[in-house]
């Protein structure tokens, strides 16, 4: 059964820092199209950082030069390195995948796959 779980929320205050971690199974994990994408109460899902389908990395403007996304293939897990937080990165986080697409260039990726979700608050 295809899965990924993730971990490493949590609560900090503003300026602080926390990874989450994202482990896969189930399915044969690839080097392309992972994200991390959250969402806040009352706002829509945002991606944050993603691995696409040629293994371009790429960021939300809200979060350049202050989140990392990192993968370690040989143990199917995905990293998000946040730090500088901000009250306003206060989300669920969800690790996303596409399996079909996940060891293949693709144009596109499509997530159909996501994990339980990790709850990050940052307080000011």
């Amino acid at each position: 059964q295809e899965r990924l779980v993730e971990s490493g929320g949590g609560s900090v205050q503003s300026g602080g820092s926390l990874r989450l971690s994202c482990v896969a199974s189930g399915y044969t994990y690839g080097r392309m199209c992972m994200a991390w994408f959250r969402q806040a109460p009352g706002r829509e899902r945002e991606r944050v950082a993603s691995i696409g389908g040629r293994g371009w990395v790429t960021y939300a403007d809200s979060v350049k030069g202050r989140f990392a996304i990192s993968q370690d293939v040989a143990r199917m897990t995905l990293s998000l390195e946040m730090t500088s937080l901000k009250p306003e990165d206060t989300a669920i986080y969800y690790c996303a995948a596409d399996p079909i697409r996940s060891n293949h260039y693709a144009i596109s990726c499509d997530y159909t796959l996501w994990g339980q979700g990790t709850q990050v608050t940052v307080s000011s």
